[in-house]
């Protein structure tokens, strides 16, 4: 006899490097159970990243049947499972043709550099190549990082697409659309919706108005009956499908209806719901929100507005400042898989603790250019200060360093736009596991670093998104009602004069790194900014410095 627990909800957590569904007890906030599948990206050239969205989708159906395996051996119903709320990749963009369900091109995920050429020719179009120009209706600089671009890469250069924007076939969203619109029947009629938080993602989104923007679909040139319906955070969209090509169906008839972008789930997750509370999310990126209440603040200081959440129809919009670093754990990865220092993302930890510092080594992690503060596409990562002593674990402490160097510039831009320091960060993600970076990190803050004992925040975003909707009520969002997190606390052990000259240090890195990229460059029509000799003298004598210094040290 399967337990009762009360009402559950589960929620789908697609990122760029997994996807995950967990299962949450909506009483408690426990989680009960969950199932994670790895994902492989694809680099076809220099500065491309690419996903299938074939096989996103799989991993979704794949992740729910598992972990409903699991809950039956652990004698908990499945049965009491109310509703599902989705988070995922923001701005990773994907065009499928609705008569076959089948996806024209591999998703662009949000890090990929390929539509440079594209944002340099709009910019032309721009009076003073203002990137700025669409920052009050959409709270977003013209960027590579927003869907519009990509989506405008794909009909300019995907005959398939072209073809089916033509014959009326084509559907554009980002991977929340693409799964909600397949979990829900796909092209027996799903639905083609998305939340407001990805949509204020696109460039394409008025975040007053919370509508499309007939102005900026005109400028980018992308037919708006290709869209998704937008609609808020927390509602029933759809039910779950059994899924004819495999078998799965375990949830059939259980509604989707919670929808977050995962940085605004992780907010949710945090129970950032008052003005001013703010948390820092550690994955591939870092993204550091911070909640403005019903009105949207404009950064003076490169930060960009984004809408926080709308829980329900009826209910208003919230907005936050966010600060976005493309590279983050990715830079964990970078030297796991593409330098060889270590064979695991734990081993890197390891060898920054054995070393306890850089020893004047700085590292700049601008493989995809600089986002926030800077909003700077010429820039390419560098390694420097290196000298015959520097050695791998160096390395590795000086890139754990450079992801908190990153997250205090976006503090700093942070606090000069709202006017009040922070006290403490509040922090999750899967990089927070690291202690020796969330050392790092409050000493390189001067503040205290908070971490919640559940580190599943994104995924709790959502589901309490979706148990809170109309029709599902079973999770409480009033602030009485929540269950308080127990959280770790790390506090600063340097003294602020050392975390300042560190600081300093890694500004005249961040310097150093920029203007490695002229986009008047020569072009191959691959749009590709990665492939000149700079980048590639980089990589390779990172690798011989790196050889040496292991040969100097002894090793074979």
């Amino acid at each position: 006899m399967a337990a009762s627990l009360g009402p559950l909800v589960g929620a789908i957590d697609q990122g760029t490097s997994s996807t995950r569904f967990l299962v949450f007890n909506a009483e408690t906030a426990e989680l009960l159970s969950h199932h994670q599948v790895e994902l492989k990206q694809e680099f076809p050239r220099e500065g491309w990243v690419e996903q299938d969205p074939m096989e996103i989708l799989n991993s979704v159906y794949e992740c729910v049947e598992k972990t409903c395996e699991k809950m039956n051996e652990l004698n908990i119903n499945i049965a009491n499972i109310r509703a599902i709320g989705v988070t995922n990749q923001r701005e990773t963009t994907v065009v499928w043709d609705k008569t076959t369900g089948e996806p024209l091109y591999n998703a662009i995920v949000w890090l990929d550099l390929r539509t440079q050429s594209t944002v340099e020719r709009l910019l032309k179009r721009i009076p003073g190549k203002n990137k700025t120009f669409s920052k009050f209706k959409t709270g977003l600089p013209l960027s590579t990082y927003f869907s519009a671009v990509k989506l405008r890469w794909l009909l300019d250069n995907v005959e398939e697409i072209k073809k089916a924007v033509e014959d009326g076939r084509a559907l554009f969203g980002t991977i929340d659309s693409w799964l909600i619109w397949s979990l829900t029947g796909g092209k027996n009629g799903g639905i083609h919706c998305t939340d407001v938080t990805n949509a204020s993602r696109t460039m394409l989104f008025n975040i007053h108005s919370l509508e499309w923007d007939p102005d900026l679909c005109k400028f980018f040139d992308i037919p708006m009956e290709i869209l998704p319906t937008v609609r808020s955070s927390s509602e029933i969209y759809g039910v779950m499908k059994i899924c004819p090509s495999r078998d799965s169906g375990a949830l059939t008839g259980v509604p989707i209806s919670g929808c977050l972008g995962d940085q605004h789930a992780a907010l949710v997750g945090q129970m950032c719901f008052k003005d001013g509370q703010a948390k820092n999310t550690y994955g591939t990126g870092c993204f550091l929100l911070c909640n403005t209440g019903q009105k949207s603040v404009f950064s003076e200081h490169g930060l960009i507005t984004t809408i926080a959440y709308k829980m329900g129809r009826d209910n208003p919009a919230f907005y936050a400042l966010e600060g976005s670093v493309a590279i983050a754990g990715a830079v964990v990865r970078w030297l796991r898989d593409n330098l060889g220092i270590a064979k695991t993302s734990e081993e890197v930890e390891k060898l920054a603790e054995d070393v306890g510092t850089s020893y004047g080594c700085y590292f700049v992690p601008a493989f995809s250019g600089l986002y926030a503060p800077y909003w700077e596409p010429s820039a390419r990562g560098i390694i420097c200060g290196l000298t015959q002593f520097t050695n791998k674990n160096h390395i590795a402490f000086a890139a754990l360093e450079a992801v908190c160097f990153q997250t205090r510039e976006i503090l700093d831009a942070m606090n000069k736009d709202c006017g009040i320091p922070l006290s403490q960060l509040q922090v999750d993600g899967g990089m927070t596991n690291n202690r020796i970076l969330m050392q790092l990190q409050s000493d390189i803050l001067c503040i205290p670093v908070v971490k919640p004992s559940m580190t599943e925040t994104t995924a709790l975003g959502a589901a309490m998104a979706a148990g809170a909707a109309k029709g599902i009520e079973v999770w409480s969002l009033d602030p009485g009602d929540l269950t308080a997190v127990t959280c770790e606390r790390f506090e600063p052990q340097i003294n602020p004069e050392e975390s300042e000259y560190r600081y300093a240090r890694w500004k005249k890195a961040v310097m150093k790194s920029m203007g490695w990229e002229s986009t008047g460059g020569p072009s191959n029509g691959d749009s590709s900014i990665f492939s000149s000799l700079p980048f590639s003298v980089f990589i390779m004598g990172s690798m011989l410095m790196l050889i040496g210094a292991k040969y100097l040290s002894g090793g074979g």
